[in-house]
């Protein structure tokens, strides 16, 4: 059975960039017990965080994910640390995984930065415990941004060298699914950058809570150029801002490019971003109000995510345990 995995951190609201670059396109893919979401808590803690925030920031996304249409009914939800046997994986994986391997990951390079010695050994491995997220299921699709490509290949290598050590067939190989049009929405002031809930700016990004007034006004503050909007594709080449713009409307609308630059190609940046702002609060506000409806009852969102481990768990027990069978761990009964 072809099983489909995927996580997202509760570091902060969701972003645009996370709607349309994950989120939504997890929707069409709930198919009951075969697919898996979760709020990955225990990569959060990778870095510091405030508990209390923690805890708000994963019941916080939870309802995110159900108000973009996650419907705990449809598909397994849940928290990642509910479900113990990721952790018990993720040590099996630590043992098996190369540092000469871990070395060579950009993303801890790009977030430990000239601190590297004062990073968390948790950082480190943080790609040991991905590869240990999908495995317990043994999920064989993950809906991925091409940033965590490289994670996705580490998965597949401990799984090969695990498989190999133990003389099994055990994991099976992952294919990432790589995301297309808007899979990396970008910084609205900065072109070259990734939309993300950690950019010092509030003004980057525009967040799934933000009201009508709060996304016109960071739409209307976007950083473009002088230049109108160009008729074609080929005239973003060299303008990322535009090319971030334009990419957002075509996205939010179900359009295209080139459809979007066939009607409004020509127009300078001031009208066109008025009609960008409105596609955008037409599309979110629906998303805002329920969950806000969540979020006031709490319980409700809890009393998922319990149900989601608990289906999670009876999937993932088997796995694991027959991983640390072939490992040489007794067993506990």
């Amino acid at each position: 059975m072809q099983r489909v995995f995927s996580g997202i951190q509760p570091s902060g609201i969701p972003t645009l960039g996370n709607y349309l670059g994950a989120i939504r396109n997890w929707v069409p893919m709930q198919n009951g017990d075969a697919s898996l979401f979760c709020v990955v808590d225990q990569h959060a803690i990778t870095v510091w965080q405030d508990p209390k925030e923690l805890a708000r920031q994963t019941r916080e996304m939870a309802a995110a994910l159900i108000a973009c249409g996650l419907d705990p009914e449809r598909c397994i939800l849940f928290v990642q640390s509910h479900v113990p046997a990721h952790a018990r994986l993720a040590w099996i994986f630590n043992c098996v995984a190369r540092i000469g391997w871990l070395n060579r990951m950009t993303q801890f390079k790009d977030k430990a930065g000239k601190d590297r010695e004062g990073a968390s050994v948790g950082l480190y491995v943080y790609p040991n415990l991905m590869a240990a997220d999908i495995h317990t299921y043994h999920a064989t699709q993950v809906p991925v941004g091409d940033d965590q490509k490289q994670h996705l290949e580490l998965a597949n290598d401990i799984a090969q060298k695990f498989n190999h050590d133990y003389g099994v067939e055990f994991f099976p190989t992952i294919e990432p699914l790589i995301q297309g049009v808007a899979a990396r929405v970008m910084s609205l002031r900065d072109g070259s950058k990734k939309m993300s809930k950690s950019d010092p700016s509030d003004q980057s990004r525009i967040n799934l809570t933000d009201d009508a007034d709060t996304v016109a006004l960071k739409i209307r503050r976007a950083k473009t150029d002088p230049e109108p909007l160009p008729s074609e594709t080929r005239g973003l080449e060299a303008r990322p801002e535009a090319r971030n713009l334009v990419g957002i409307l075509a996205a939010i609308t179900d359009s295209t490019a080139d459809a979007v630059l066939s009607e409004h190609g020509g127009k300078g940046f001031g009208a066109f971003k008025e009609v960008l702002a409105e596609a955008l609060v037409a599309k979110l506000s629906p998303i805002q109000a329920e969950m806000k409806r969540l979020l006031d009852d709490p319980a409700t969102v809890d009393a998922a995510l319990r149900r989601g481990a608990g289906k999670a768990a009876g999937i993932a027990d088997p796995i694991v345990r027959r991983a640390e069978e072939l490992v040489g761990f007794l067993p506990a009964r």
